[in-house]
């Protein structure tokens, strides 16, 4: 059985796969398949590209807030 209280790791950073996937790899490519070279053509591809990338940057500062303990500790009593 598993337990309730347990977080599940791994599987919070897929949107962010997407997102990269998507800016990086198929926006670019689906931008040479069209065969317009256009300025419209290439505006809309770069800012489909940089919305894709922003969405990746958003949901992996989101998820890694979530998922990565800080480093801070408490002020520990100096002994003399």
């Amino acid at each position: 059985m598993s337990n309730p209280q347990t977080k599940a790791s791994g599987t919070r950073f897929t949107q962010t796969f997407a997102f990269l996937a998507m800016a990086l790899i198929f926006s670019p490519a689906l931008f040479i398949l069209s065969g317009r070279y256009e300025p419209a053509t290439i505006l809309t591809a770069v800012a489909g590209s940089a919305i894709c990338l922003l969405l990746a940057r958003v949901s992996w500062t989101k998820h890694s807030r979530l998922t990565v303990p800080t480093i801070e500790t408490a002020p520990v009593p100096r002994t003399k």
